[in-house]
């Protein structure tokens, strides 16, 4: 913890303040001359997204690194080194130079507003669940890092039968269907080549880790995905990832798919059965068990492919204390604060139907977008939705070309998580 952090929980008069901040210009890590880099993250930022990555990369660099919470944006703080300056000018990313004036400046700023400075540790190492012949751009956290120019790595079941999941401090979950029912694929694509593919693969997968079925595969990986989590993981998912993985944990003892490969029915009373003391994010969810509905349960607020599908609006993200409730503040760091919304299977999420201790960080016309909340020594993050620059996106759509949208508000959200365990040993209050 740095020596001044005592500064910003004190009374202490403004003047001093800052003139213990210049007393203390030397003694902080990372300085180069006394300087720094800001990296603006309000409007006056020419690429965002980038901005991401060329703070991971100092990271990376073992560089020291600071998120400036409810501070232009959320702004990252780096060292004044000749590299970074380099690598800014390749990505495109804004930066500004500051002296040791206008940094005391700065943090006499945010000692006496609702800000804070917190110091990012180091990378972490960072995993995509996704079937190994996925493309890139049917993923928005594998775009956004793609594009950010954040390394990362793909994991499946395999390897999650196999134990790799403790390798990596942050996981993404995207569109996968923990409840092995193909996302009722077949309802409109049984014919696909794609959806053949993934059948085949998945009941590969089963059989060799012998486990009956597909819904059981999925099952277990869920089940170790929540170990992974109360172990110490940080995980983030999307679209339908949110409310199956949350099915399938409530679900252990019950049948709700209705494509068992070897032809189980669903249970007709699972709603009843579900046990959602396993589950992390909802409780009491009823389940959508007939197979001619393209819809999981009533979690999810939307029920895109319904004949009830409610039209989409905008989303408001909520301003949290930089100082008392930091970890949903940096989850919620931008520089819009109302977002137009966007479908995924799983759009939304009805606030009835979540856990107390689950934080709601963005809503939307009573619905829920963005839920975060802990289990054990991880934590878990949900944002409803595909892809934050496709509204409507289709099967077979062409890919969002993220140079087109460098300032995306609703990427941002997805950065903001892939940088948030870098402070994982802080503690910090939720």
């Amino acid at each position: 913890m740095r020596s001044h952090t005592t500064l910003r929980h004190g009374r202490i008069p403004a003047r001093l303040a800052l003139l213990v901040a210049v007393l203390l210009v030397g003694t902080a890590p990372g300085r180069a001359s006394g300087q720094w880099l800001l990296v603006p993250m309000d409007r006056a930022q020419q690429n965002h997204l980038r901005a991401y990555g060329l703070t991971y990369w100092a990271l990376e660099q073992q560089e020291h690194a600071e998120w400036l919470l409810n501070f232009r944006g959320g702004s990252f703080l780096l060292p004044d080194q000749p590299s970074l300056r380099r690598e800014a000018a390749l990505r495109g990313v804004s930066v500004e130079p500051m002296n040791a004036s206008a940094e005391a400046r700065m943090r006499a700023t945010i000692q006496g507003s609702n800000m804070e400075a917190v110091p990012l540790e180091r990378a972490p190492k960072v995993a995509i669940y996704t079937p190994p012949n996925s493309t890139p751009w049917d993923d928005a956290v594998t775009m956004a890092l793609e594009y950010a120019g954040i390394g990362y790595e793909t994991i499946w079941d395999d390897q999650v039968l196999e134990g790799d999941l403790s390798d990596y401090e942050w996981i993404h979950l995207h569109h996968e269907d923990f409840t092995g029912q193909y996302s009722k694929f077949f309802l409109t694509y049984s014919g696909a080549p794609w959806l053949q593919e993934e059948v085949a693969r998945n009941q590969e997968v089963a059989r060799a880790g012998g486990f009956a079925h597909v819904p059981a595969l999925k099952k277990h990986v869920a089940q170790t995905i929540r170990q992974y989590i109360e172990d110490g993981g940080f995980l983030f998912a999307m679209c339908s990832a949110t409310e199956t993985l949350e099915l399938a944990l409530a679900a252990q003892n019950v049948d709700i798919a209705a494509a068992y490969s070897d032809g189980t029915p669903p249970d007709a009373d699972a709603s009843a059965k579900m046990n959602w003391d396993m589950a992390l994010a909802f409780t009491g969810a009823q389940v959508q068990i007939a197979p001619s509905v393209n819809s999981f349960s009533d979690i999810d607020g939307h029920q895109v492919n319904t004949p009830w599908r409610r039209e989409l609006s905008v989303f408001s993200l909520f301003d949290f204390s930089a100082k008392f409730d930091p970890v949903p503040a940096m989850l919620t760091q931008n520089h819009e604060s109302v977002l137009p919304d966007f479908y995924g299977l799983t759009t939304s999420f009805r606030e009835d139907r979540l856990k107390s201790g689950a934080i709601v960080l963005a809503r939307e016309d009573g619905l829920a977008k963005y839920v975060h909340g802990n289990l054990g020594e991880g934590t878990w993050t949900y944002f409803g939705g595909h892809d934050p620059e496709d509204p409507e996106h289709q099967i077979g759509d062409p890919q969002t070309d993220l140079a087109l949208h460098p300032n995306s508000p609703g990427y941002r959200l997805i950065l903001n998580n892939v940088l948030f365990p870098a402070a994982k040993k802080q503690k910090l209050k939720t």
